[in-house]
Parts: C-alpha cells; structure tokens; sequence
C-alpha cells in the first residue's frame, strides 16, 4: 500500500506503473473518492465541534435554570447527533470504496527494472553452467521417476484431481532433501527456522499483499473463512503484523512448509508432470529491515546469492533474470527470479525468485521500528524462494541422469539420501 498523500502528488506516475504491471486500477476514482472521504470527515467533524459548543450550554442553561432555552438547546444536539450518524453511514459507504480502491494501488518500480509485458521481455543478467548435451536419448523427468517408481501421477489424479501427484521411494527422499540442505544452508547464515501455519486469515492475506489481486489463485476454506497459503511468505510477514519492532539489525525469519495454489487460468498449460501442481512444498526467506533503499537492495542480492548456493550444490545450470515490469506482482518493486536448465522443455524454466517489496506489506500489516530519535518508520521486506519443490525435481532428474538409466545424485544431497551416490 503507498501513502494516499503520495499518490495525490504522483498520480499520473502510479497511472503508469499500473498499466505497466498490467493492472485495471482507476486513479482518477481514487482521487476522487479520496476527496470525498475528506469532505465527508471535515463534516462530520463539523457537527461534533458544534455538538460539544451546544452540549456545554447545556449544562449552563442547567444550572441557570432556563428550561425552555435548555429544551431548544437538546432539540439541536438531536439534530447534530442525526446529522452526524448520517454523515457517517454516508463516509462508511465511500471509505468501502476507498480501500477497495486503494488495496489495487501497485507499489513503484525500481528505475532498474525493465519496462516489458511478459516473461518474454525479462532480462536475463547472468548464465551458470551450461545446459547439458547428452550423447544418448534422454529421457524426461516423467519418464525418469516412473522408470524408478518415484512418483504416481495416475492415482494422484485418482485420488485428489488434475495437477496432483503422489512421491515415494527416492522421490520422496529427493523431495525432503532438498528442503533440508536449503533448511541447513539458511540456518548457518543466521535465519530464524520456523514451521507456520499453512492457513491464514483472510485480513493477513490483504495486508501480505497477496489479496485482492491473488484471490482467485487461492484455496478458500469457507467454513471457517480461511485460505490455503501460497508461500510461507504469508505468515512470515504476518508473524510480527502490528507490531513495533527492535531494526537494529535485519529480522532475518525462513520457514518450510506445504503450500497450495489453484492455478486459475492455467488450462491446458503444464499439464505433463510436476511443473505446474496445487500442492508443492517451498523453503522460503523473509528479511525486515529498515527503510533504506540501499541496504534493501544489497539484501536482495544476498537472499539471491543464497539461492544461487543452492544450486551450485545441486550442481544444476541456471540464469538470473531481471523480472519486468509486465511479469511482476502488484507488491514488488524489483524481483529477480532464478531459471533452470530443463532439458525435456529445451529451456529454463522458472524455479526460484526474490523481490524486493520496500514498505508495501509493512504498510498494510502496520510493521514498524523507531529511528535513533524516536520517530516511527514503516520496515521494508524482502522474500525468496530458497527452493520449490517438486518443481526442481524436474530439473534435478533431467540434468543428472546417466546413459544407463540411472540418475546421479549430487554430492551436497547424499547425506540426506541416506548416503546414495545414485537412484538405480
């Protein structure tokens, strides 16, 4: 959420960014809602002034003894009181509006990022490894985890519908440990580990930023009026939700869990294996830092470079995009987002990212730090994607697979798999 005084200063600049990011969202109505609102709050200010001025007659007509000027005074109160409750159903109707208005507000654009409408126009930064040539057929993940009984895609569809599967045997093994070398990495950097909630509140959801734009890719639990997370991300940030925090040094908090997703629009696209799923699990970063650009955007890059560990561990090619502006969320301010070699697609394929969100989320959780003077600042907050799985599965498959149909398992993971050089 941006400061409404800022956005009256810059609205044709907000305009832009919103058609940029491919969003519908109607400044010129907030403005004029905004003006409203104002009117409608000076007014009723109005009256209670004017209540107070009467009511205090009041009593001096009291003491004085004038029941019929003390009368007329009450008539008026009665009539201030009605004003006012009108007045107020009238802002109740127009403040709706306005925080509908104002919670499809984008938040900036760094002057680094891209200018484009689709992954397409994301600029790519820096390439990794190289993708690998095979001097044999190669297979796909799809034909690689069925070939060594890793993963079910029939009965997983049997049992929960399109886009599920079920992992077992080493695929499940390879699931876990790629959580826990991520989990591991993080916590000898000085992450704060956690296991949250994989339901959340549907007024966190608003103040994470992921609400309203996201609504529809998300799963609603309408008994208890709850949903389904996306990304750890989520209750991370919402962990310290109206709170004034100690900012002396960056809050650095990470968490692994199940996340879900509807994938709204997405028919017909991914449909083959683990790319495009409901349900995966990610090890995700959030970092709390104060208000400075700088160090935001120095954190950015560490919380990359924790990600980029991560695969040179796993011993995979990747590239490092700049995200434009048409890919990016309504909430980032920049975002770089790591892409895989994935042979059977001939391309990368999107598998981590990290964005800079500035103060958008600390504004609307009302997350906070004082200055050395005292003064109370909006945070800013940071997120990545240390690894998704079963997505990097994929991947992991492809790339490491021998001519003799085995699959080669990364030095950094075998400790985790229970000491297997390779999936045979």
């Amino acid at each position: 959420m941006l400061d409404i005084q800022f956005i009256r200063e810059h609205a044709d600049r907000i305009q832009l960014i919103a058609e940029q990011k491919k969003m519908n969202v109607p400044i010129d109505e907030l403005l004029t809602i905004d003006v409203k609102r104002r009117e409608f709050i000076q007014k009723i200010e109005g009256f209670r002034t004017k209540r107070n001025q009467e009511t205090k007659q009041i009593a001096v007509l009291a003491k004085q003894q004038l029941k019929e000027e003390m009368e007329k005074k009450k008539t008026i109160v009665r009539e201030l009181n009605q004003q006012i409750k009108g007045t107020e159903s009238e802002l109740q109707e127009v403040e709706q509006r306005y925080k509908e208005l104002m919670n499809l507000v984008p938040n900036l654009v760094s002057s680094d990022t891209p200018v484009g409408d689709s992954d397409e126009d994301n600029v790519v930064l820096e390439h990794v490894g190289e993708p690998r040539s095979f001097s044999f057929k190669a297979q796909d993940h799809m034909e690689l985890g069925l070939a060594h009984d890793m993963f079910d895609i029939e009965r997983g569809v049997k049992v929960a519908g399109t886009r599920n599967y079920i992992l077992k045997n080493d695929g499940l093994f390879l699931h876990r440990a790629v959580q826990q070398l991520a989990i591991d990495l993080l916590h000898e950097r000085g992450f704060t580990m956690m296991d949250v909630p994989l339901m959340a509140n549907e007024e966190v959801l608003y103040s994470t930023g992921f609400f309203p734009t996201g609504k529809d890719q998300t799963y609603h639990l309408e008994k208890d009026n709850k949903y389904l997370v996306g990304t750890a991300e989520v209750p991370l940030v919402g962990y310290y939700g109206n709170e004034i925090l100690e900012m002396s040094e960056p809050i650095k908090l990470a968490a692994v869990s199940n996340c879900f997703r509807r994938e709204a629009g997405s028919a017909g696209r991914d449909v083959r294996g683990l790319y495009r799923v409901h349900q995966f699990a990610k090890v995700e970063q959030v970092i709390i830092c104060k208000n400075d650009l700088a160090l935001s955007d120095q954190i950015l890059t560490e919380i990359t470079e924790n990600a980029k560990e991560l695969m040179r561990l796993l011993e995979l090619p990747y590239r490092v995009v700049a995200v434009c502006t048409g890919d990016m969320s309504q909430k980032n301010y920049k975002q770089y987002d790591i892409e895989t070699w994935m042979p059977s697609r001939g391309s990368y394929g999107e598998t981590h990212s990290s964005s800079n969100v500035t103060d958008f989320q600390a504004r609307r959780s009302n997350l906070r730090y004082r200055d050395e003077a005292g003064a109370l600042h909006y945070c800013f907050t940071l997120n990545n994607t240390a690894v998704a799985t079963p997505r990097i599965l994929i991947p992991l498959l492809e790339n490491h697979q021998q001519e003799d149909g085995s699959i080669y398992i990364p030095q950094a993971l075998r400790k985790y798999m229970y000491g297997k050089a390779e999936i045979r």
